[in-house]
C-alpha cells in the first residue's frame, strides 16, 4: 500500500497584530508589537531619530499594516490612544471590516 505524504500546514512566523507600543528613545524609535496569540515583535522602526511623533505613528502602523497582510493576508487598522507620556504612544490594532486572516480561512 502507499502512503500519500502528509502536508504540513505552515504557520504564519507571527501572530496577527493586536497592539502597537512606540517608543522614542534617544537612539531611535522603537516598537513593539503584540500579537492576539500572546507574541511580541520588538525592533527598531527604520525612520530617523528626528522624526516627527506623527510621521513615526504613520510608520509604525503602516509596518504592522503591511506585516499583517503579507503574513496573514487581511488588511488591518490601527487607532493610537490619547498621549500619556510625551516619549509613549500605544494603539490598538484591529481587523478591517470584511477581512478575516486567510490563516484562519485555512
Amino acid at each position: 500500500m502507499v502512503r500519500r505524504k502528509k502536508e504540513k500546514k505552515n504557520r504564519p512566523s507571527w501572530g496577527i497584530p493586536q497592539g502597537i507600543v512606540l517608543l522614542a528613545t534617544p537612539e531611535g524609535w522603537r516598537t513593539s508589537v503584540l500579537t492576539m496569540e500572546g507574541g511580541m515583535l520588538c525592533r527598531r522602526l527604520d525612520v530617523p531619530n528626528h522624526t516627527d511623533p506623527e510621521d513615526a505613528q504613520a510608520a509604525a502602523a503602516a509596518m504592522v499594516a503591511e506585516l499583517a497582510r503579507d503574513f496573514h493576508g487581511t488588511n488591518v487598522e490601527v487607532n493610537w490612544e490619547p498621549t500619556q507620556e510625551p516619549w509613549s504612544w500605544t494603539a490598538q490594532v484591529t481587523l478591517a471590516a470584511g477581512s478575516e486572516p486567510a490563516s484562519l480561512n485555512a
